[in-house]
């Protein structure tokens, strides 16, 4: 899901690497500095995590609320992952966070280590002696793969941070003190707000161990963590502060003084604090479990993948995950920053989404009911206005069988909806119905027209179908009626259109693949809708109301009120992947789609046309193409059926420059779990999915000099690029295991088989 601000910086941002270019070493996790910073608003964590882990531990940086006095307040949105570069303090490390999202949740189970008088309050920035915050510096500060760790500059105690994929293991180095101590704050979270918490519960099972939950009301309606806590030294003492205001029955356990070492708490909002006596240098490790099942699970799952207070061993075993991942790749580059981006990119691409099910296999579901996994792995936090675009293709390619898992994922969701719909935007067993299109169609069609997924094919075409025609939804009932969602019932009609068209389609090929003809002739009719929004007059995609009528007053420069989720018609009018030629044709023909194209990218979009806008910043913008908000993805790509392909590759070698670099702001937009990243991997090896659903790619103009791929069954992709040179940006011939390509495509059967993809590079285009 898009909101996209200005990207953190890049994962990798400080990497240094001793082979100019070329990264040969198989401890690639070394290279791995997940140290996020952003000059504006950040939404990446750079905490510790394993890849695709349920917890990912990482410092909250402020307690920005998301409202106050029932009004929104702006700054909460720089918050979507709780971290920000520029900020002074460190609040805490809670254990659950998004990458790159425009939208939050999470920030569950925050722990922060203190000493001296204790302190429930986390106090402001400004004054971090109020609470328990603490002041830092960047020159203390330490990230990598699977470990963060950090000076508390108040406290003098050194953080450190680990994880397996459901357990956040801390160290903290503690001064002497006979006042030292850990907060456990059930109160904090990300997008917080007064009434956020439902109900947390807390039992103090004996003098390291604690089980509890927590249930809130935000992004996801009825989302509730289980969390199992235990500490490497017995606490020695322990207290409680309910928060609660206007609690008018409060019972008999008032007979007992709960705020004193009593054992089992309940409220909507508790803070915690945990007593030590610590001599210089001790070391106390404190392990968080999760579950999304039960406290049961959360202890079972900690003793399962944290057996030992081996704090380095766990650190090792993540890296090794980690490792795992990232040589998969080989690549060779034009220089440093393009490896660090390159890598950085493998990174965010296997962050999200998080695997949701404990060591049993047992996961709450969309019905609030337990269930069994059986067979795969559940997943969630899938969002998939963005991630069906290239993400999902990318997993198709180097990691099927995770994605086919995130496939039985979604048809479980389905199977779980009592409104019979595979997901629009989900996570922690709820819908949370953010964004536009009905995606999860075109990520399960994908995945079966491409062997990945090998479930029942027709019970998800059914689910497809069914999902696309739920009526109530987001106007899917006019569009299916009228052709179109009508303007004056809908605030994103022409949106909701070109993207419900294109899924459709999807749905289309997959009747078609299963001999479902009246499916597929009923689908394919749906998936020329777009053109009942065209408006000849003018050139562009417009908002029409119930009646028929193209709305009279309209600006093709604004996002804003204008019929579009982000993004403006210029962007959008481009938005039909599945029939570009139909498009181009619609449009006039190749010469002026053309000049359609160049004028995207060289207009100048004035500063009153974003400059109030949360999820945009001049920096994702070339021209008027808004490569931070992911309708454009495939838009450079467009130039391949003009008579000047040559601008393609023109283009995707300016968009690759121009918005993704090392350090503070080194995304054009967030990164939207993997989205931005994925388009960077594709586009760096030369080529990319347009319109997922079409088993094909088209080709662009690769970054790399060489690449190799590992494959699922050992296959081996080679990309070569001859003559490559960041003045050789044009692709003068194209071959395919030797064999001359000559339609700017490559299918997807040829490149999972493995083979050499080579391209010629020159510095002067190819008309």
């Amino acid at each position: 899901m898009n909101r996209n601000y200005i990207k953190l910086a890049k994962c990798f941002a400080l990497l240094m690497i001793p082979m100019l270019g070329n990264a040969q070493d198989s401890n690639l996790s070394q290279y791995v500095k997940p140290l996020i910073g952003t000059a504006k608003m950040g939404h990446t964590f750079p905490g510790a995590t394993v890849p695709f882990g349920s917890v990912q531990l990482s410092p909250e940086t402020d307690t920005i609320p998301y409202a106050v006095n029932g009004v929104y307040t702006g700054d909460v949105y720089k918050y979507c992952a709780g971290y920000q570069y520029d900020d002074p303090t460190i609040v805490g490390f809670s254990h659950t966070h998004f990458s790159g999202t425009g939208h939050s949740d999470l920030g569950d189970i925050l722990i922060m280590p203190t000493q001296g008088k204790v302190q429930l309050n986390p106090g402001t920035a400004d004054r971090p002696q109020d609470g328990y915050r603490s002041p830092y510096s960047h020159d203390n500060e330490v990230a990598e793969a699977n470990y963060y760790k950090v000076k508390l500059d108040k406290h003098n105690i050194h953080a450190e941070l680990t994880t397996s994929t459901r357990v956040g293991v801390h160290r903290y180095t503690f001064p002497a003190s006979d006042q030292s101590h850990l907060i456990l704050d059930l109160t904090s979270g990300i997008y917080n707000y007064d009434g956020k918490n439902v109900w947390t519960f807390v039992r103090v099972l004996n003098d390291s161990t604690i089980t509890g939950y927590r249930q809130t009301n935000g992004w996801a309606r009825t989302r509730t963590v289980y969390f199992a806590i235990k500490t490497s030294k017995a606490f020695k003492n322990y207290g409680a502060k309910y928060l609660d205001k206007n609690v008018q029955y409060k019972g008999f356990w008032r007979k007992f003084n709960q705020e004193d070492n009593f054992p089992e708490l309940a409220a909507h909002n508790i803070k915690m604090h945990l007593d030590f006596d610590t001599k210089e240098g001790e070391q106390v490790m404190m392990k968080v479990a999760l579950s999304p099942v039960s406290m049961k699970n959360a202890l079972e799952n900690m003793h399962a993948e944290t057996p030992n207070w081996d704090f380095e061993a766990i650190v090792g075993k993540g890296k090794s995950d980690w490792n795992r991942e990232l040589e998969k790749f080989k690549v060779d580059m034009l220089n440093k920053e393009d490896l660090v981006n390159f890598y950085t990119s493998v990174y965010h691409a296997n962050l999200m989404p998080t695997v949701y099910m404990d060591l049993n296999g047992e996961y709450k579901g969309l019905d609030q009911e337990i269930h069994k996994a059986e067979g795969f792995t559940n997943y969630t936090s899938f969002s998939l206005w963005d991630t069906f675009r290239a993400f999902h293709p990318w997993l198709n390619l180097v990691d099927p069988k995770r994605n086919s898992d995130m496939v039985a994922s979604m048809m479980a969701h389905h199977d779980q909806s009592v409104l019979n719909m595979l997901p629009i935007w989900s996570h922690y067993a709820n819908e949370n119905w953010c964004m536009s299109g009905y995606h999860s169609v075109s990520v399960v069609v994908d995945a079966i027209l491409k062997g990945v997924y090998k479930g029942d094919a027709e019970a998800a075409l059914n689910a497809c179908v069914q999902t696309a025609n739920v009526r109530r939804y987001e106007g899917i009932g006019d569009y299916i009626d009228l052709g179109y969602v009508p303007d004056d019932k809908n605030g994103t009609s022409v949106s909701n259109t070109l993207e419900y068209a294109y899924d459709d389609w999807c749905i289309a090929q997959l009747a078609e693949k299963l001999g479902k003809t009246e499916i597929a002739n009923e689908f394919n009719k749906r998936a020329q809708n777009w053109k009942n929004l065209y408006d000849e007059r003018i050139g562009f995609m417009r908002p029409k109301d119930s009646k028929g009528n193209f709305r009279e007053k309209f600006d093709v420069l604004d996002t804003h009120g204008q019929g579009f989720i982000e993004g403006n018609t210029w962007n959008y009018s481009l938005y039909v992947p599945h029939q570009p030629v139909e498009l181009m044709e619609t449009m006039g023909g190749q010469k002026r789609f053309e000049t359609y194209l160049d004028s995207l990218f060289t207009m100048h979009l004035p500063d009153k046309y974003f400059e109030n806008t949360e999820d945009i910043t001049r920096e994702g913008i070339i021209g008027n193409y808004v490569h931070g908000n992911e309708p454009s993805h495939h838009v450079a790509y467009l130039y391949n059926i003009t008579k000047s392909p040559w601008k393609a590759q023109e283009r995707i070698r300016q968009i690759i420059r121009n918005q993704y670099h090392n350090g503070p702001a080194g995304l054009g937009g967030n990164d939207d779990c993997g989205q931005m990243s994925a388009w960077y991997l594709f586009s760096s090896l030369g080529f990319y999915p347009v319109a997922p659903g079409d088993p094909h790619y088209w080709l662009g103009s690769p970054l790399v000099k060489s690449a190799e791929v590992k494959l699922e069954g050992g296959k081996l992709l080679k990309v070569l690029a001859k003559n490559q040179s960041e003045k050789n940006v044009y692709v003068s011939k194209v071959f395919w295991n030797g064999k001359e390509l000559k339609d700017f495509k490559i299918s997807h059967a040829d490149l999972s088989n493995g083979g050499e993809l080579q391209f010629v590079m020159a510095s002067k285009p190819k008309k």
